[in-house]
């Protein structure tokens, strides 16, 4: 059955979208309140494609909320468990942002562009609402506001290739969860060497419709030699690679520990955010479940909810939370949250598909 989705000012494009639609884009989904492109040709090819060459995807719902001003490093550290007192200007840092019972909000990238400027590149929650909110009772002297940037990212094994082709040589010097400002047709970018895939790029962050869409577009004039494509964040691809999708694989109910964020909680320096007394709880009394991959023995599924993961006598022992068919392993590939005591490598389960009981194994995280 074909669905469609209906536009409005609550559903935004980004600058890209009408290239999408001439570039052949298959279909979309909704993140951050805009649309995101989802398939432009079958999983299998654009996984192969990926790993092989080098696509351009506009990942532009990685909304980003800009905090500025005096007290704008103190809201940062409220909000994330990692801690941040040491951080350097020109380095973007994975940090889980959690609530006061340790709840996670949001896994995003943190950029700090200035002594009192960040930016907080997010995935898919309102974190402009909660940044403002504590903010408010605080009575911080800070800006908070969403940024207008539009983001592209170049993912790929001829990322760095293609990407010195357009900025210089000096972008290869660029270091991982690193960020500098280079020059293409008199406009400055913000560039960083990050990205959703396991086969390295960068992401280009925009604020300017018009030199966007130029950019855009000399990319795939030049782009042949690379055997460049628009493309998506790849869902298997990802998988196996471990990196975590907010809302799919973890949400507000789960808790750095069970998502294998253990190396982002300080609990012994004496910086403070909102979960520091709760995640210390936690810890001393141990988690119940964890986020651990899965292999299961089908070619096809469908993972709009959460499916339940069954022992061998059919009782429930977690839930599978995504899940994509591997052109690497063949079967497919997820991410599920299992009960502590059944986190073993090659444990054995099984899933109900389509009414059939279907063989599976637990595997760690990235799925190798």
């Amino acid at each position: 059955m074909k669905t469609f989705i209906t536009r409005s000012r609550r559903l935004r494009g980004t600058p890209f979208t009408s290239r999408l639609e001439k570039q052949g884009v298959k279909s979309f989904t909704v993140y951050n309140h805009m649309l995101l492109p989802t398939t432009f040709s079958s999983p299998e090819d654009e996984y192969n494609h990926l790993k092989e060459h080098v696509q351009i995807w506009d990942v532009s719902v990685q909304r980003e909320i800009e905090i500025t001003g005096k007290d704008s490093s103190e809201l940062i550290q409220l909000m994330t468990c990692r801690n941040l007192s040491n951080s350097k200007i020109g380095s973007c840092y994975y940090a889980p942002l959690v609530d006061s019972e340790g709840g996670i909000i949001n896994d995003p990238l943190i950029y700090k562009l200035d002594e009192n400027r960040w930016r907080v590149c997010i995935a898919d929650s309102d974190v402009l609402l909660f940044a403002k909110g504590i903010a408010s009772v605080k009575k911080f002297q800070v800006d908070v506001f969403e940024a207008k940037v539009d983001t592209l990212a170049i993912q790929g094994p001829k990322s760095e290739k293609l990407m010195e082709k357009v900025f210089g040589k000096e972008i290869i010097n660029l270091k991982f969860f690193k960020f500098d400002y280079f020059m293409f047709n008199k406009r400055k970018y913000l560039i960083s060497k990050s990205g959703f895939s396991k086969q390295g790029g960068f992401e280009i962050h925009t604020d300017n419709i018009e030199g966007a869409l130029k950019l855009y577009d000399y990319f795939f004039e030049i782009g042949e030699e690379f055997n460049l494509k628009p493309g998506t964040p790849n869902h298997p691809e990802r998988i196996e690679g471990g990196l975590l999708s907010y809302g799919s694989d973890m949400d507000i109910f789960d808790n750095p520990f069970e998502c294998g964020f253990d190396k982002y909680v300080d609990l012994s320096s004496n910086i403070f955010y909102l979960a520091k007394q709760k995640l210390k709880e936690i810890k001393e009394n141990g988690i119940k479940r964890k986020l651990m991959g899965v292999k299961i023995e089908s070619k096809s599924i469908d993972v709009s909810q959460s499916i339940p993961i069954l022992d061998l006598q059919n009782n429930e022992i977690g839930e599978l939370r995504s899940g994509a068919f591997s052109p690497k392993f063949k079967k497919i590939v997820g991410i599920a949250m299992i009960k502590k005591n059944f986190c073993n490598v090659n444990e054995s389960f099984q899933v109900k598909l389509n009414g059939n009981l279907i063989k599976g194994e637990i595997c760690s995280l990235p799925i190798l």
